[in-house]
């Protein structure tokens, strides 16, 4: 599969080997310290069980990554890394020596307990966040995968697949915009691998970069990213009629060389779409909430009963969905538990939070008890 996908250009056109994977200048300064030990430089295009395939200037080659194995899971090989790795004549097999610093993350909150974070793909420059419209909208799992969008550095897509099985051209306007009220400063754009709608803006959009297609089982992201590269790439499996959801086709990361320029990392169905240490990206999501609180009466306001709160006033007014609040807290809430089991400052700033809310309820209680409170 990955074989049938390998483009490298030819050396009669002038440009690296490596180009069709996203090889560049800046790459090419960061490998000068491993070219001169004689390795070889190339793009991870599947990791599996310790180890990996590399597409370099000789060709796929398989490599083990144990020599670069670190006890940071965030640190560990992924696809779309840029990794030194030995030559032919090192023997077998052959290791990736070291990788290259990443320009960009997508990482996420594992279901482990131990609270880990998981890195999806490296050095993405669009994500393209799949949602279906054979099912209802879930507009709280869409201001999810923005906010670790944002906060990997990627600049995030919204595409609404399968938007042929809403015949209503009103009625799909209407969902566009109620993801653009989530989405701001986002493309949503409706799309249709059976009509092909959309699919040659979405081309255009993500030609040029790496893109890593992101979204639930069933979505939609495998039939997608057969259309994009143009060939059967992934096996696509229909999804339930109950529930819209798949049967996690994807299993593996993959990264294919797109026929208009660029990348593809297609990857597995996400189950969960746990926040890791995303407080950029949740407030870029929500920048309209972040903008209003910058005049409220007071800098810390909780923006609950407080006087002179723009955002509950915004809320009372209509111009702002009570709904958008209640999600920016919880993920706000989220975020910040994820990182206080990593950073003692903020668990202990969370202890005192605590403690001022308990101490508050308790004077509260005291002065009912007095009847002080009628």
């Amino acid at each position: 599969m990955f074989h049938a996908s390998f483009r490298p250009s030819s050396v009669s056109d002038g440009r690296h080997p490596l180009a069709p994977y996203g090889w560049d200048e800046r790459w090419a300064a960061d490998f000068e310290p491993y070219a001169g030990r004689g390795l070889l430089p190339g793009r991870v295009v599947r990791v599996d069980r310790g180890q990996c395939d590399v597409a370099t200037v000789e060709g796929l080659v398989r490599a083990d990554t144990s020599f670069v194995t670190p006890h940071d899971p965030l640190r560990v090989v992924c696809t779309g890394d840029w990794a030194a790795v030995d030559p032919v004549d090192a023997g077998d097999p052959r290791y990736v020596r070291a990788c290259l610093p990443r320009r960009t993350a997508f990482a996420r909150s594992t279901s482990s307990k131990r609270s880990e974070g998981q890195v999806l793909a490296a050095n993405v420059d669009h994500a393209v966040i799949t949602v279906s419209l054979a099912v209802e909208l879930d507009l709280g799992r869409i201001e999810r995968f923005l906010a670790l969008a944002w906060e990997s550095g990627a600049q995030p897509t919204v595409v609404l697949s399968k938007a042929d099985l809403v015949p209503d051209p009103v009625g799909l306007s209407y969902l566009v915009e109620d993801v653009e009220t989530v989405a701001p400063g986002v493309q949503v754009l409706p799309v249709s691998c059976t009509t092909g709608e959309g699919l040659d803006v979405l081309a255009a959009t993500i030609a040029g970069g790496t893109t890593v297609l992101l979204g639930v089982s069933g979505a939609g992201k495998s039939t997608l990213a057969n259309t994009l590269v143009g060939e059967e790439i992934m096996t696509v499996q229909a999804a339930r009629d109950v529930d819209g959801k798949g049967r996690h086709t994807t299993t593996t990361r993959n990264l294919f060389v797109l026929p208009g320029g660029g990348v593809l990392i297609d990857t597995p169905g996400l189950r969960g779409v746990g926040l890791w240490d995303a407080e950029t990206g949740v407030g870029q999501v929500f920048s309209e909430i972040e903008e209003l609180a910058g005049d409220c009466r007071f800098h810390d306001c909780a923006h609950d009963a407080e006087p002179g709160c723009a955002v509950t006033a915004a809320i009372e007014e209509g111009a702002l969905p009570a709904r958008r609040l209640e999600s920016y807290r919880k993920l706000i809430r989220e975020n910040r538990r994820i990182v206080a089991k990593t950073d003692a400052r903020v668990r202990s700033e969370m202890l005192k939070e605590w403690k001022r809310i308990g101490a508050g309820g308790r004077a509260a209680m005291e002065f009912k008890r007095q009847g002080r409170i009628r």
